[in-house]
C-alpha cells in the first residue's frame, strides 16, 4: 500500500521537466511489480508445473499460501496507478488510501471498486455521522445476500460437488444436473457475497457499485458481461481491451483484442488451464456475436436466451471443474450419457417410479430446487431492485428478519466460491 500510495502522487505530480524518466516508464514499473507479487505467490506453482511437464523435470512446488483477496486488492491498486498517470485521482492523506484498499466489506471478492467512486466517501466528513436509514437499507441487503449463500448456494453445492468431485460416471439426467447446480450455485454464492458487502458497507454509509443485474436473464454474450461481476468487466475493459486498441484499429484488431482480453480473464481467475480454456470460450464467444451483429443477423429473444443461457451452463463446467477430467466426465454425461430419469420424492411419493437414481440425488428434490432457481433468476427482481424499492416499514423489517433466520434452518460451514481468486 505504501508503495502504490507512493508511486500513485509521483505519477500525479510527474514533471519531465525534474524527472530524468517518463511517467510512462513510472507507470509500468509500478504495474509490473504489483503483478510480480501477484504472479509469485498465484501462478508460480502453475509455471513449474508446466515446465516439469514439458522438460521432464522434477523442480519441487513451492506451495505457498495464497495472500488473501491478492487479485482483488492488486486490481485496484493497479487501476489507482492507471487512473493517477491519467490525472483522474485527487489527493488524500494515506490513511484514506488504505481504508480504500483495504475496506472489509469487498476486500475479499469485490466489487472492484475505483479510487474516485470510493475516495470522496471516505473523506466526506458526512459519512462519519450514523444514519439510521443506510443501517436499515444495509441489514436488508445483507439478510437477502446471507440467505443467497447459505440456503440457496450451499444447497446447490452439495449437488455440484457429488457430480464433479465424487462420482466416477453420470448419466445424462445426472450430468445436466450437475452442471446446472454449479451454475446457479455459482451466480447465488457471488451475488450473495456482494449483496451482503453492500450491505455492510452501507452500515458505514458507503455505497459500493452494483456488481450482478440478473445475468441468467441476458440474450447474448455481450449482453451476460454486462450484468455479470460488472466492476470486473469494467476493468477488463477500462485497462486491457481498450489499452490494447479497442475497436480502433479494424475488425480483426478488435476481434483479436476482445479474445486476448478474456484469455487474461481467465487467467485471472485461477491458475490452471480449465480457467484459460474457459476465458478463451468467452472470447471466442464474443468475437462470433460482434462478428453476428456486424451482419445485421438477429434471432427470437427466447432462442437468444436459451442459447446464451446454455453456452454459459456449458462454460462454468470448465471453470468449476479441477483438471480437464472432470470437465469432461461431465460433458459426456450431458452429451453421451444414457438418458435415465431419476426417481425423485416428488413422484416416488405418488406411486410413480421413473427409474432407479439413487447412486448421486439420493432422496432429493433437485428437480424442484432447479426449477425454482431458474424461476428465481428469470421473475423474480434482483436485490438491487428491491434496494431501489426500500422502505422503513414493518413490511421489509419482516423480510429482514426472516432472512437471518433461514440461515438458523441449515447448519452448514463453506466458504465462498470467490474466496479462491
Amino acid at each position: 500500500m505504501l508503495f502504490n500510495y507512493t508511486m500513485g502522487r509521483e505519477l500525479v505530480h510527474h514533471s519531465t521537466k525534474k524527472r530524468n524518466y517518463s511517467p510512462k516508464k513510472l507507470l509500468a514499473f509500478g504495474v509490473i511489480a504489483n503483478l510480480a507479487l501477484l504472479g509469485y505467490f498465484k501462478y508460480a506453482d502453475f509455471f513449474i508445473m508446466n515446465v516439469n511437464r514439458t522438460a521432464g523435470t522434477d523442480i519441487p512446488l513451492l506451495e505457498l499460501a495464497l495472500p488473501l483477496a491478492i487479485s482483488f486488492y492488486t486490481f485496484q491498486q493497479i487501476a489507482y496507478l492507471v487512473d493517477s498517470y491519467r490525472k483522474e485521482t485527487q489527493e488524500y492523506d494515506f490513511l484514506n488510501y488504505a481504508v480504500f484498499v483495504t475496506f472489509f466489506p469487498q476486500l475479499i471478492a469485490g466489487p472492484i471498486v475505483h479510487h474516485k467512486e470510493m475516495m470522496p466517501q471516505f473523506a466526506k466528513l458526512k459519512n462519519k455521522v450514523m444514519h439510521y436509514h443506510n443501517i436499515a437499507l444495509g441489514l436488508f441487503i445483507f439478510s437477502i445476500g446471507l440467505f443467497k449463500k447459505v440456503v440457496i448456494a450451499d444447497s446447490f453445492a452439495v449437488w455440484a460437488t457429488q457430480g464433479f468431485d465424487i462420482e466416477k460416471n453420470l448419466n445424462m439426467i445426472e450430468a445436466w444436473f450437475t452442471s446446472l447446480s454449479y451454475t446457479f450455485q455459482l451466480y447465488f454464492d457471488f451475488s450473495g457475497y456482494t449483496d451482503m458487502a453492500i450491505g455492510i458497507a452501507l452500515l458505514f454509509n458507503i455505497k459500493l457499485p452494483i456488481n450482478f443485474n440478473s445475468p441468467y436473464k441476458a440474450t447474448s454474450i455481450q449482453d451476460f458481461w454486462r450484468r455479470w461481476h460488472i466492476t470486473l468487466s469494467r476493468f477488463l475493459k477500462d485497462y486491457i481491451y481498450i489499452p490494447l486498441g479497442g475497436n480502433r484499429k479494424g475488425e480483426i484488431h478488435t476481434y483479436t483484442n476482445l479474445f486476448a482480453t478474456f484469455i487474461l480473464g481467465g487467467i485471472w481467475h485461477g491458475a490452471g488451464w480449465t480457467f484459460v480454456l474457459w476465458g478463451a470460450l468467452h472470447g471466442l464467444a464474443l468475437v462470433i456475436h460482434r462478428a453476428w451483429q456486424k451482419l445485421g443477423l438477429r434471432m427470437p429473444t427466447l432462442l437468444a436466451w436459451f442459447i446464451t443461457f446454455n453456452f454459459i451452463n456449458i462454460a462454468w463446467v470448465f471453470f468449476r471443474a479441477t483438471s480437464f477430467e472432470s470437465a469432461m466426465k461431465v460433458l459426456k454425461g450431458m452429451f453421451q450419457g444414457d438418458l435415465i430419469l431419476p426417481n425423485l420424492n416428488l413422484f416416488s411419493d405418488l406411486g410413480i417410479t421413473l427409474g432407479k437414481w439413487s447412486r448421486v440425488y439420493y432422496d432429493s428434490y433437485i428437480g424442484l430446487w432447479l426449477l425454482g432457481g431458474l424461476l428465481v433468476v428469470l421473475v423474480l427482481p434482483n436485490s438491487m431492485r428491491w434496494k431501489e424499492k426500500f422502505k422503513t416499514n414493518y413490511f421489509y423489517l419482516l423480510f429482514t428478519v426472516l432472512g437471518f433466520l433461514a440461515i438458523f434452518m441449515l447448519h452448514r460451514k463453506s466458504e465462498f466460491i470467490y474466496f479462491n481468486f
